[in-house]
């Protein structure tokens, strides 16, 4: 049984969709919660805030100099798809972050992505597998990721895959539109629900609370792997809507992700797969747009 009784303070820096929905839920279970953004307005009830850039190091101690937290999540996002812009939120902001601390951690957890995976060949990855990322975001995260086992903080790295979930709804509306994927060539795509990467967050928190051992890196993801051609006809069915066109998506990648480790630490997934998590979003918001 997990221990609750114990009051714990945690950071989520760049306190967004999945870090205000683990703030929810840190919340409920009794601990205390800062949400660090720019604008924190935005912030859940409960979650206490603290305004700050991430790009200024000064701002930050300002900012951090009289907290003490026993945990901290980084899990910013970049402004803009670029180099600049992935540098400054993903290496500098973290940098900054854990050189304004006055004093660190017990655990730091960092949320990455699958993209630092190059395999292109529909071939199972996990964390054992090799990362040489061709794109500048992939070499940027794995930058990130580096600089997290740099810290001497324990730590833990967690890639998410493909983020869906309310508010996210731009493949629907493209399958709304009539458009889907074409059968070939296979492309295998790999994703989880908003509020399973908060879980999964919360589950390894809480391991860390009870004093059990955890993993240095997780890869999570759901227990479906589906071909576009697979999950864009479905959510036509779905949605009775009549196929217009079959566009090959942009997005470079072809992969399928294992959440072996993630599920032998005890994490039960939400929506364990891709029918589940849409079903849900098309019964709360039949008409995505």
């Amino acid at each position: 049984m997990k221990d609750f009784m114990q009051q714990h303070t945690i950071l989520i820096v760049g306190c967004g969709d999945v870090g205000s929905k683990l703030g929810e839920q840190l919340l409920q279970q009794g601990h205390k919660v800062f949400g660090l953004r720019r604008n924190i307005n935005q912030l859940p009830s409960g979650i206490q805030g603290i305004s700050a850039d991430l790009t200024q190091l000064d701002d930050l101690k300002a900012k951090l100099q009289n907290y003490q937290f026993d945990i901290i999540v980084y899990s910013a996002a970049a402004s803009e798809h670029t180099p600049e812009g992935y540098q400054r939120a993903y290496v500098d902001g973290l940098n900054n972050t854990l050189n304004a601390l006055v004093q660190k951690p017990s655990h730091l957890f960092f949320t990455s992505s699958s993209g630092v995976y190059h395999q292109n060949d529909s071939s199972w990855v996990d964390e054992e597998s090799p990362c040489h990322p061709g794109t500048f975001s992939g070499q940027i995260m794995l930058q990130a990721e580096q600089a997290v086992q740099m810290a001497e903080i324990p730590s833990t790295v967690v890639r998410f895959t493909g983020i869906y979930g309310p508010g996210r709804n731009h493949l629907l509306n493209r399958v709304k539109r009539g458009d889907v994927a074409p059968k070939n060539p296979d492309q295998y795509s790999n994703r989880i629900h908003r509020d399973d990467c908060a879980g999964v967050l919360n589950h390894l928190i809480n391991k860390v609370f009870n004093k059990e051992d955890i993993k240095a890196l997780y890869l999570a993801t759901d227990d479906t792997p589906a071909t576009m051609y697979e999950v864009t006809h479905w959510m036509a069915k779905q949605m009775q809507t009549e196929i217009k066109t079959e566009t090959a998506s942009r997005r470079a990648g072809s992969k399928r992700c294992s959440n072996e480790r993630l599920k032998e630490s005890g994490y039960e997934f939400i929506y364990p797969g891709f029918k589940e998590g849409y079903t849900d979003l098309l019964e709360a918001c039949p008409h995505a747009d």
